[in-house]
C-alpha cells in the first residue's frame, strides 16, 4: 500500500507548474499527474461554493467551484451552474498564480 505522505525526493505541485512553466509557454489549464492530483493536501481552500437544492444528505454530486492554494499558485476547478445535477464530470480548471483571478474565475462559473 502506498504511502499517502510525501517522501522528500517527491516534487510538490507548485514546485511541478514551475518547472512546466519553464519547458512550454502556458499551464493554465495543464492536467495534473494522477499521482500528485491526490497525494498532496493544499496549502488552503481560498473558496468554495456549491449547489445542493438535495439537502445535505444528497449523496449525488453537484455544481461547485474551489480555489486551492499550493505554492504560489492557486488551482479553480469545479462543474458549472446549468450542468446536471447528476454529473461527476470535472468541467473546468485552471491555474493560475493570481490569487484574485481565481476567486473571480471560480465565482464567475458558479453565480
Amino acid at each position: 500500500m502506498k504511502n499517502s505522505f510525501k517522501q522528500a525526493n517527491e516534487i510538490k505541485i507548485s514546485d511541478w507548474l514551475d518547472k512546466k512553466a519553464a519547458e512550454i509557454f502556458d499551464v493554465s489549464q495543464i492536467v495534473l499527474p494522477h499521482d500528485l492530483s491526490y497525494d498532496e493536501v493544499p496549502d488552503e481552500t481560498i473558496y468554495f461554493e456549491e449547489i445542493n437544492q438535495d439537502g445535505i444528505l444528497s449523496t449525488a454530486d453537484h455544481p461547485f467551484s474551489t480555489v486551492e492554494r499550493f505554492g504560489h499558485w492557486y488551482y479553480c476547478r469545479g462543474r458549472n451552474k446549468g450542468t446536471d445535477i447528476q454529473s461527476s464530470v470535472l468541467e473546468w480548471r485552471f491555474f493560475t498564480k493570481d490569487r484574485d483571478l481565481a476567486v473571480k474565475t471560480a465565482r464567475s462559473h458558479i453565480e
